[in-house]
């Protein structure tokens, strides 16, 4: 025997019961997005390297892009977000579309990084953008998008907290601060990676970065300042608006929010689970992205969620639906024997032109068996035409889970199919 080849690290292979999941999730994405206004829309899989070097940070391409040079010498990237392919195609068509934008799409990323428990190298994402709007207004619809796709699938505001900041607020914090502009960057990657280091190695990696002892020490008190909002009337703006809205609950201060990408300006927010503190999604508000790509500037706010964690965190608190109640809704038709196929096949045809999701066994086996099939697919009723159906003109239909079989006029199957589903 040939050997097994495995599958590549870091992806997944999607089985109908990951799909009926998968499905489910973009199901749940595509209505809420939609309830707000939204447009699907999407991007190619594959950028030139430059868009996302210019656009996303050096380490977002340096160390996590799937990167490789084209037959014809071109450096071209498997995309690791959408951000900068949204710029890109608003540029290209801007004086043609109207604005403001209300854009979503959900599809494969790829990132070179090590796969690990609610992380992969290629996964599906959530992404969502209003584009050519500037208000406190704009930037709370995205944070409400949020709050309500977590209530949707059962996450309350004590599962699931939605982290906000300022970086106008936060700049001009660290220029009190005596911090250099040539140095806020790299500080807003220090901010950022906070919660994942330890107090006093945080703080050797600040001096790491040029900063004083008297600066860490007024960034750590700043991290602290649960009150430091009130300072931004961006953030007041926006924190009342969500409050109007009825998501005040699910919204909460944290100095300490940044976001790591070079683009965003404004507003950052960050989803996180209140146990355990995993970033589920995250985003903010950018202002220069179309312009750096070519266009005229329009300032946007958006966000992205990965599928894997937060499918992870659904079954955790067993808020998966009963996916094998939906086969309920189908039957199956039998075949009886290879004389009478042709006749299962019609049946199975009128079915379906009437929208009823009908299966049909794919060639001719003990009925003891397709009743088997079928019931292990979750289907709830399977229909036999054999040789003493067709010369009555009558059809049998097999409960199978009361194991009861009733036999109806043919021209009475379809109304009876449907109460039965109903």
């Amino acid at each position: 025997m040939s050997q097994l080849i495995s599958s590549l690290k870091g992806t997944r292979d999607f089985y109908p019961a990951e799909m009926s999941i998968h499905l489910w999730l973009y199901e749940i994405i595509k209505e809420i997005s939609e309830s707000f206004g939204y447009e699907a829309y999407e991007g190619p899989f594959l950028e030139k390297i430059e868009l996302y070097a210019a656009k996303s940070g050096e380490e977002l391409v340096k160390e996590q892009a799937f990167c490789f040079e084209d037959r014809g010498g071109e450096f071209i990237t498997l995309r690791p977000e959408l951000t900068p392919s949204l710029a890109r195609m608003v540029a290209q068509r801007q004086r043609q579309l109207f604005m403001p934008l209300r854009w979503y799409s959900f599809g494969n990323f790829w990132r070179y990084e090590r796969p690990q428990r609610g992380r992969t190298r290629e996964f599906y994402q959530w992404n969502m953008d209003m584009i050519g709007a500037s208000s406190p207004e704009a930037d709370a619809e995205l944070v409400a998008v949020c709050a309500a796709f977590f209530k949707r699938v059962g996450l309350g505001p004590d599962v699931v907290k939605i982290k906000v900041n300022n970086r106008r607020l936060m700049d001009q914090k660290l220029a009190e601060l005596d911090i250099p502009d040539d140095l806020r960057n790299a500080v807003f990657k220090l901010i950022d990676r906070r919660h994942k280091m330890k107090p006093d190695a945080w703080d050797r990696h600040a001096e790491e970065q040029g900063l004083s002892a008297v600066q860490i020490d007024g960034l750590n008190l700043l991290l602290k300042n649960e009150n430091l909002w009130k300072e931004s009337e961006e953030l007041k703006d926006t924190m009342e608006v969500l409050d109007i809205m009825g998501w005040g609950d699910y919204i909460e201060y944290e100095a300490s929010t940044i976001r790591g990408l070079d683009y965003y300006t404004g507003l950052v927010f960050e989803a996180v689970e209140v146990t355990g503190g995993r970033a589920i999604l995250g985003g903010g508000h950018y202002d220069n992205l179309v312009g750096d790509v070519g266009g005229e500037p329009l300032p946007g706010v958006g966000f992205a969620m990965g599928d894997v964690l937060i499918k992870i965190i659904i079954k955790n608190y067993d808020l998966l639906p009963d996916f094998q109640n939906r086969n309920k809704k189908v039957v199956m038709v039998t075949v009886f024997d290879k004389s009478l196929q042709i006749e299962s096949i019609r049946l199975a045809s009128e079915l379906r032109q009437e929208g009823i999701d009908t299966a049909i066994y794919p060639e001719p086996a003990k009925l003891l068996k397709q009743f088997k099939y079928a019931d292990r697919k979750g289907m709830n009723y399977a229909i036999v035409l054999g040789p003493d159906e067709i010369s009555q003109n009558v059809v049998s239909i097999k409960d199978l889970k009361t194991r009861k079989q009733e036999t109806f006029d043919r021209s009475k199957l379809i109304s009876k199919i449907k109460r039965m589903l109903a």
